[in-house]
């Protein structure tokens, strides 16, 4: 069965997502919410946090996969959050050579505060739209993202 789509439907979703992309990963963004949620957090640690939080128990390795940068600078951050009180890392049970992080009591809190901040300033931005187009959206991005990482 041939599927090819539109090739100006499929240039117009990769522009989309490259803008979207663009703008989630400007540092206003990050700034925004960080004052948002009111927390003494760095800019370059909440992601991370935030991922520990999603996918712990998580290792190095692989957090900085997901993160796309190098696994030094993400190892020298998590140092920082372990700091902080906000993750805990322990021996992975499935190999002993790693250490998987998760995230404690205190580093919930503040996951709990970026979490509701994230969602007032979701209500700023989609003040116009209904649930159900919310709804359309969550469930078509689940099916591309859910695509994208087979």
């Amino acid at each position: 069965m041939n599927n090819a789509h539109d090739p100006g439907i499929l240039r117009g979703l990769h522009t989309a997502i490259i803008d979207l992309v663009d703008e989630i990963n400007r540092p206003r963004r990050d700034d925004r919410l960080i004052e948002e949620a009111g927390i003494p957090l760095d800019r370059a640690l909440f992601p991370l946090l935030s991922r520990v939080w999603r996918y712990g128990p998580i290792g190095v390795v692989e957090l900085a996969d997901r993160t796309g940068r190098d696994h030094t600078t993400i190892s020298r951050q998590m140092s920082k959050l372990e700091e902080l009180g906000l993750i805990e890392r322990r021996p992975s049970t499935a190999d002993k050579r790693v250490r998987e992080a998760t995230v404690t009591g205190k580093g919930q809190e503040m996951v709990d505060l970026l979490n509701a901040a994230r969602e007032r300033l979701a209500n700023r931005i989609l003040v116009d739209w209904t649930d159900e187009d919310l709804d359309q959206l969550r469930t078509l991005l689940r099916h591309f993202a859910d695509d994208l990482m087979r």
